[in-house]
């Protein structure tokens, strides 16, 4: 390093630190708050000091400090625009997507369990969870009493949660979650 060039090194620290307590100044009047305009005369002091090289030396220091701590502040500012605070995590769980796979999977697998129902046990789940009859309308449809048909639905769920390995009423119980895996199984 020249003597020169320590000379100019010297200077722009001379008047970095000269100009601090304008920047904190500006800064609290920008941020209103004492903490965040500390932050804020860092970042610009952090920049100034990384982008030295491109202040002319004999111009004026103290305005090319305020013009980067005013366009910190505004970049900062329009990024939190674009944030959202989510200290407990319900609108990140909202956004995130499950893989497509697993349900696809879990579509194949419902299909094979199906499959392996009886011809009987299988119609009477499908006029009921997948085609959305009432039990006496698919009681008529398959000539048969309502009980037998309840009895087939009750037997088909049993069977479809032992052959998925799947347990409690909310898998595959009487409630709309079955009759949906239904039609979304057979595109009803």
């Amino acid at each position: 390093m020249t003597v020169d060039a320590k000379s100019t090194d010297h200077s722009f620290k001379r008047d970095l630190l000269a100009a601090l307590p304008n920047l904190r100044a500006f800064a609290v009047s920008l941020t209103g708050r004492h903490h965040v305009a500390d932050d804020l005369v860092q970042d610009t002091i952090m920049k100034a000091w990384a982008k030295q090289d491109h202040f002319e030396p004999g111009t004026n220091m103290k305005a090319w400090l305020f013009t980067i701590l005013r366009n910190e502040f505004y970049s900062q500012m329009r990024k939190r625009g674009r944030e959202v605070s989510d200290t407990d995590g319900i609108f990140t769980s909202q956004l995130s997507t499950h893989p497509q796979q697993y349900g696809s999977l879990d579509l194949q697998d419902f299909k094979r369990a199906l499959d392996q129902l009886p011809s009987d046990q299988r119609e009477a789940i499908i006029l009921v969870g997948a085609s959305g009859f009432a039990y006496e309308e698919a009681a008529e449809i398959c000539g048969c009493a309502v009980g037998t048909i309840k009895s087939r639905i009750n037997r088909a769920r049993n069977k479809l949660q032992e052959i998925l390995g799947v347990s409690g009423e909310g898998d595959y119980g009487p409630d709309a979650n079955s009759s949906a895996v239904i039609k979304k199984a057979f595109a009803v």
